[in-house]
């Protein structure tokens, strides 16, 4: 017998699109309220939050991707994440339009990402999982920003 691992997903929308990210990785999902700007981070870094008593930076998915801002609504949340650089662990707020569910998944029900082409980098996208008919963009958390723009945007809030 074959024995396939079985992960969960927290699912979420940004820009109509259904992402997801292993609940591992998450600490918490927020109700978007507001951020403190923070001078030179990237258009991408909404700003700051404070989290009982902790600096989280929030990171606008939407932008990040270049697909224009968050707009708050009603549903707009920020999902708190953990992700690992240099062996530490490393807290940044993801900013979506909306927060969905938790989705089982099998790692066989997970495809590669498909070659889109040598232009486009999607190291970030770990896999493309299906629900229905729709499908599901699995991102690989520790990917979605680099070396260098974590610690740009830690090192700003922390000074």
């Amino acid at each position: 017998m074959i024995e396939t691992k079985l992960n969960q997903y927290l699912t979420f929308t940004v820009a109509s699109e259904q992402y997801a990210i292993n609940v591992t990785h998450i600490r918490e999902v927020l109700e978007f309220q507001s951020v403190s700007k923070v001078p030179r981070m990237p258009d991408f870094m909404r700003g700051i939050i404070n989290l009982r008593g902790s600096v989280v930076p929030v990171l606008d998915l939407k932008m990040k991707f270049g697909l224009g801002e968050t707009e708050k609504d009603i549903d707009t949340s920020v999902i708190v994440t953990e992700m690992t650089m240099d062996g530490d662990t490393v807290v940044i707020g993801l900013l979506t339009d909306a927060v969905s569910e938790v989705l089982e998944l099998e790692d066989d029900e997970i495809e590669p990402t498909p070659y889109i082409g040598t232009k486009v980098n999607t190291e970030f996208i770990r896999g493309m999982g299906k629900k229905g008919d729709a499908f599901i963009i699995i991102l690989d958390i520790n990917k979605v920003l680099t070396h260098q723009e974590i610690v740009s945007a830690v090192s700003e809030t922390s000074s």
